[in-house]
C-alpha cells in the first residue's frame, strides 16, 4: 500500500519544493542576520525589524493566497508564489544598503505567506483519509530539510568574505523555486477546487489518478459534490455552480459572522493551534539560536553556525519519525506529548540560564547542557506540534472556507511569530534570558491544556469534519432537557 501511495502522491507533491524554499530562507536568515549586522553596520533594533518584517509581510501574502487559490486555483497560486520568491531572493542578494535588503526581505515575506497556505492546502486536498497525515506532513519534512540546508549554507559560506558570503546565502534558496516552476507541468490540480468550479469531469480524471481504485475515486467524488452542493446523482462533466462558490466571495464573512456551532469550534481549534505554535517560542530558538548559544560562552562564529546545523539535523531526523506517527497514534496524542516535552525543555533552559546569570564564573557545563536541551526542545516540537499544526488546520476546515480560513490561521501564525521575533531581544534584556524561557514554559502549559480539548481527526474524511466537531454540541443539546428536569 505504501508503494502505491508513494507512486501516486509523492512524485506529484512538488509543493514540497515550495515549503523547502520558504524555510531555507528562514534558516538562512538566522545566520545572515549576524553578518548583515556587521556588514551594513546596523543596530539590534534594525536586526529585530529585519527578522520580523519577513513574517509581517507574510500577512498580506497569506490573505492574497487564500483568495487567489479559490479564484485561480491551487496550481496557479503555486506558480505565482515561485515568481515572488525569485524576485525577493535576487533583490535581497543584490542589497547594497539596509533599505534595499529590507525591500527584498519584504517581498520574500509575501512569498512565504503564499507558500504557507498553498502547500498544506494542496496536500490535504489530494490525500486519502488513511494517509492524509503522512502526505500532508511531507511539506513539513521539506521545511525541515530546507532549514538544514539553510544552516549548512550558513556554516559553509561563513568562511567567504563578509560582503560576499551572506549574499550567496540568501540567493541559494532561489534554486528550489526555479525547479518547481519547471516541475509544474506535471502537477495536477486539486480535485476539490475543480468541483468548486463545476468541472466535475476534470475532477474525476484527477481522482482516478490519485486514488487506489475506481470505486474509491467515485466515492470521494460523491462526497466532494455533496459538500459543494451538487446533486450526488448528477453525471454531467460540467455543472453550473454559483459564482460565489467558484470565487470564494463572502467566505470570510460567513465564517466569522454566521458560523454553525461545529464550524465555530473548528475555527477556534484551527486558529488556536497556529497561535500556540508560534507563541510557544520555537521561532525564537530557530532564528536567534546563534545568539542564545553565544550567551553560553561560544563566541567563535564558525562554531556558532555549526551548532545551528545540529538544530537543522535534529528537525530532519524527527520529521522522518513524525510522518509515520500522525496516522498511527493520531494528531491529538502528538500535540499533547510535544507540548509536554517543550514545557520540560524550556524549564531546563530557564533554570540553566538563571544559574548562569547569577554566577560570576563561566560554567563549562552550561554550553553542553544548553546545546542538548535545545536539541531536545526542537525534537519535541518537530515530532508533534510542528507537523500536526499544519495537518490539523488544513484538514478540519470545510471546503467552502478552507483556503481563506487557512489564510486567517496562518495570518494569526505570522502575527504571533512577528510578536515573538521582534520582541525577543528586548524581552530578554528586560527580564533576562532565563526569565524569557520561564515565560515560554507558562505559554506551553496553556497550550498543553488546549491540545487536550481537541477532537481526534485521523482517518476521517475531509467532508466529515463538521460531524466530528459537532459531536460535543449535539451531546450538550441532548443533556439540556435532562438537566432542566
Amino acid at each position: 500500500m505504501m508503494n502505491i501511495i508513494f507512486k501516486r502522491y509523492a512524485f506529484k507533491n512538488y509543493t514540497d519544493y515550495e515549503t523547502e524554499h520558504c524555510c531555507a530562507v528562514i534558516a538562512v536568515m538566522s545566520g545572515v542576520l549576524v553578518f548583515i549586522k556587521e556588514d551594513l553596520g546596523i543596530n539590534d533594533l534594525q536586526v529585530q525589524l529585519l527578522a520580523g518584517m519577513l513574517h509581517a509581510c507574510a500577512l498580506p501574502g497569506c490573505m492574497a493566497a487564500g483568495r487567489t487559490s479559490d479564484y485561480k486555483g491551487r496550481r496557479m497560486t503555486i506558480i505565482l508564489s515561485c515568481i515572488i520568491f525569485s524576485l525577493g531572493s535576487i533583490l535581497m542578494a543584490y542589497g547594497p544598503s539596509y533599505l534595499i535588503v529590507m525591500i527584498g526581505n519584504c517581498i520574500l515575506g509575501v512569498a512565504v505567506g503564499f507558500s504557507l497556505i498553498i502547500a498544506p492546502l494542496y496536500s490535504a486536498e489530494i490525500s486519502p483519509p488513511s494517509y492524509r497525515g503522512f502526505l500532508t506532513s511531507l511539506p513539513e519534512l521539506s521545511i525541515n530539510i530546507g532549514l538544514l540546508f539553510g544552516y549548512v549554507s550558513n556554516f559553509v559560506f561563513e568562511k567567504l568574505s563578509l560582503k560576499l558570503g551572506w549574499r550567496i546565502m540568501v540567493v541559494i534558496p532561489l534554486l528550489p523555486s526555479l525547479c518547481l516552476i519547471i516541475l509544474m507541468l506535471k502537477l495536477v490540480e486539486s480535485p476539490r477546487w475543480l468541483v468548486m468550479q463545476g468541472r466535475v469531469g476534470d475532477a474525476r480524471k484527477v481522482l482516478l489518478v490519485i486514488s487506489n481504485t475506481r470505486e474509491e475515486a467515485e466515492q470521494r467524488l460523491k462526497e466532494i459534490k455533496g459538500d459543494v452542493g451538487i446533486d450526488e446523482k448528477c453525471t454531467q462533466d460540467i455543472v453550473e455552480v454559483p459564482k460565489k462558490t467558484r470565487s470564494g466571495a463572502g467566505a470570510l464573512k460567513e465564517l466569522f459572522c454566521k458560523p454553525s456551532p461545529p464550524v465555530r469550534r473548528i475555527l477556534i481549534a484551527a486558529i488556536g493551534v497556529h497561535g500556540f505554535l508560534q507563541l510557544g517560542g520555537i521561532g525564537a530558538i530557530l532564528l536567534y539560536g546563534p545568539r542564545i548559544f553565544e550567551r553560553t560562552g561560544i563566541t567563535d562564529k564558525s562554531k556558532l553556525m555549526l551548532t545551528t546545523v545540529g538544530i537543522g539535523a535534529t528537525k530532519v531526523i524527527f520529521s522522518f519519525i513524525s510522518i509515520f506517527f500522525l496516522d498511527k497514534v493520531g494528531r491529538r496524542v502528538l500535540f499533547v506529548v510535544s507540548a509536554g516535552g517543550m514545557v520540560v525543555s524550556f524549564l531546563g533552559l530557564g533554570i540553566c540560564f538563571t544559574i548562569m546569570e547569577y554566577s560570576s564564573e563561566n560554567a563549562v557545563w552550561s554550553i553542553s547542557f544548553t546545546i542538548v536541551v535545545i536539541y531536545l526542545l526542537v525534537a519535541f516540537m518537530t515530532i508533534g506540534i510542528g507537523p500536526a499544526t499544519w495537518v490539523y488546520s488544513a484538514e478540519i476546515l470545510p471546503l467552502r472556507f478552507r483556503a481563506q480560513g487557512l489564510a486567517v490561521c496562518v495570518t494569526v501564525n505570522r502575527i504571533t511569530n512577528v510578536i515573538v521575533l521582534t520582541s525577543f531581544i528586548s524581552v530578554y534584556k528586560k527580564i533576562t534570558m532565563g526569565g524569557t524561557f520561564f515565560l515560554f514554559v507558562a505559554i506551553n502549559v496553556l497550550a498543553f491544556w488546549f491540545y487536550c480539548t481537541l477532537p481526534e481527526t485521523k482517518g476521517r474524511s475531509l467532508e466529515d469534519m463538521e460531524t466530528v466537531f459537532g459531536k460535543k454540541s449535539q451531546s450538550e443539546i441532548q443533556m439540556k432537557p435532562h438537566s432542566n428536569e
